[in-house]
C-alpha cells in the first residue's frame, strides 16, 4: 500500500488493485486513530471518518491533484507504482 502523500499528520494511500469493493477511484487516508476511503471524484467519504478540519484538508488537497490521482489510480489497479504527489502547503 504505497503512501502517495503526507501533510498535517494526513498519511495518504493508493492500494494496488484495489476496485473491487468500491468501485470507484479512492483514496485511502488516516490521521492519527482515524481512517477514511474517499472518493477522488467528489471528496465524498465512502468508508470510516476524519475530523472536519483534516478532511476539508484533503478535499482541498484533492481538488488541486485530481488529474494527477486519477493518473496514479490507473497505474495502482494495473499493479504499477502510483507516483508521489505534492502534499499540501
Amino acid at each position: 500500500m504505497p503512501v502517495i502523500s503526507m501533510f498535517y499528520g494526513i498519511i495518504v494511500l493508493m492500494f494496488y488493485f484495489d476496485n473491487k469493493k468500491h468501485h470507484l477511484p479512492h483514496i485511502h487516508v488516516q490521521y492519527a486513530e482515524h481512517s477514511a476511503v474517499v472518493a477522488i471524484e467528489n471528496g465524498d467519504i465512502l468508508e470510516g471518518d476524519l475530523p472536519g478540519p483534516k478532511m476539508k484538508m484533503v478535499q482541498a488537497w484533492i481538488e488541486i491533484h485530481r488529474d494527477e490521482l486519477m493518473a496514479d489510480w490507473k497505474m495502482a489497479v494495473e499493479g504499477y507504482q502510483p507516483f508521489k504527489i505534492e502534499p499540501l502547503k
